[in-house]
């Protein structure tokens, strides 16, 4: 590409050297730079870029966007500074892919909890139609059908330029993005042009990064400010009546509002709800009338989550009557209040929950099933929110039996994360096991027949990160395998 027209989209900056005539690549990773590269000199949290610099002039790069000026050779490359990095990069990235999210049904979800189940829903239920859907999210990058990894919830700006770029490529003509807060506040989506917005929920996470509750709502609320003002395109946000969030997020954009609710009447909202251990039924209200619905996704949360879901794919245009249809097909969303299969005289649950409301609900939604005792096991992360420990095991003992564990200890102590979380516990039905492995044991070893119990935290992760190492986990296999020798 044209290097000059390229950085013509940057109207303040200082270029030292001359420009090449054209770039083929660029890059915020000075590994993955090749001859002929645009670096961008990004500062994170661990690393910066611009110590990075010189190394990707080695590598071939013809172009260093920097915050500030370097000690660099003119006569070898050019450096072009400007205030914020990222959001040159934002621009750059844009002009140099050619938007390609300017021509796509873009879709994007946030909140606390539900984020990966619902964007799930929408991408399956895309599917199920007939029609291409990409993925990006919690579990990767899924182009139709075929799944990539990916580092984050939220990818950073080139990465998810390129995403889109390949689902353009693949004539996917839908894309769905999981967006999480951290993602909202570093920009990693600037540029991109959603239509649909939608939220979930608000609650307690994520205090070690945001601060306040208050400062964590507004960065959710960046999201549908990114809507745009441009009103020749038609556009929505889908909010949940049931969040106290629902008028601040409706105040951020012109676009029209499709709300839902659990609670109260809305644009969809569901009644006459019947939980049962293989599927959730409801009576949904609608715009286009009153449906049965069915579904293989269990407990509470999930009516809420098909809402939002249904509601999403209606404001693109979907027919709500064979939306709900499809939704029958759909299996429960790996990982969150998942049933696992087992000949044990049990029920295994396996669910993300990692955050006090979370705790909650999936637990009081295999209350309607309890024969013997519920076993709830929960842990949380390392070096992260420790404002919320003592709540979600005030939470946790809903049940009767409650190990308190850890999710990714990363570089805190077993003991400084297990007594935090003992705080909050408000019965001595408890065990403290640091060893996430040694407590999914425990718990299995001591289940009887007709107990319910409920792994929480990993989900679908197949693996636990000490330190700064991934090592594999998965609670789903070690609670299998003994259960294959207890019973």
């Amino acid at each position: 590409m044209n290097t000059q027209l390229l950085f013509d989209s940057l109207k303040i900056k200082s270029i030292i050297g001359s420009l090449p005539e054209s770039v083929d690549h660029i890059e915020v990773d000075s590994r993955a730079v090749q001859p002929n590269t645009v670096f961008f000199c990004i500062k994170g949290h661990t690393t910066d870029g611009h110590d990075h610099a010189q190394s990707a002039i080695e590598k071939g790069a013809t172009v260093i966007v920097a915050e500030k000026e370097l000690e660099l050779d003119a006569d070898q490359v050019a450096l072009v500074v400007v205030r914020n990095t990222s959001r040159a990069l934002a621009h750059i990235a844009n002009h140099f892919y050619q938007f390609p999210s300017k021509n796509m049904n873009v879709i994007g979800v946030t909140g606390t909890n539900g984020k990966t189940s619902v964007t799930n829903l929408i991408h399956q239920l895309i599917r199920r139609g007939g029609e291409g859907s990409a993925l990006s999210g919690t579990i990767g990058f899924d182009l139709d059908g075929t799944l990539y990894a990916s580092a984050n919830t939220t990818s950073d700006i080139i990465t998810t330029q390129r995403m889109l770029v390949k689902a353009r490529e693949a004539d996917v003509s839908n894309m769905v993005f999981e967006v999480s807060s951290h993602g909202l506040i570093e920009g990693r989506l600037w540029g991109v042009d959603f239509d649909v917005v939608t939220f979930t929920n608000l609650t307690h996470d994520h205090l070690d990064f945001h601060g306040t509750m208050e400062h964590y709502g507004y960065a959710k609320g960046l999201l549908f400010s990114q809507l745009g003002q441009d009103l020749t395109k038609p556009k929505y946000a889908v909010l949940n009546v049931d969040d106290e969030w629902f008028d601040q997020y409706a105040s951020m954009t012109p676009f029209e509002v499709i709300s839902y609710s659990m609670e109260k009447p809305a644009d969809f909202f569901a009644t006459n709800i019947v939980y049962l251990d293989d599927r959730t039924e409801f009576l949904m209200h609608s715009p286009e009338g009153e449906f049965q619905v069915e579904t293989q996704l269990l407990g509470i949360f999930n009516v809420s989550n098909v809402l939002a879901a249904i509601a999403t794919l209606y404001a693109t245009g979907e027919s709500v009557s064979s939306l709900v249809e499809r939704l029958k097909e759909i299996p429960p969303i790996s990982g969150r209040m998942e049933l696992v299969q087992t000949s044990a005289p049990l029920s295994i649950y396996i669910d993300y929950a990692h955050t006090p409301d979370a705790i909650e609900k999936a637990i009081q939604s295999v209350m309607p099933f309890k024969k013997n005792r519920i076993l709830f096991l929960v842990g949380t992360g390392g070096n992260r929110d420790k404002s919320k420990r003592p709540t979600m095991a005030e939470k946790a003992s809903l049940a009767d039996y409650v190990v308190l564990t850890t999710d990714d200890p990363r570089y805190e102590s077993y003991d400084s994360i297990l007594t935090d979380l003992e705080k909050g516990m408000k019965h001595e039905q408890y065990a403290l096991i640091g060893d996430r492995e040694e407590a999914v044991r425990h718990i299995m070893e001591i289940a009887e027949p007709d107990d319910i119990i409920i792994f929480a935290g990993k989900g679908h992760e197949d693996y636990q990160i000490i330190e700064n190492t991934k090592y594999p986990h998965s609670d789903r296999e070690i609670a299998l395998s003994v259960a294959e020798t207890r019973f």
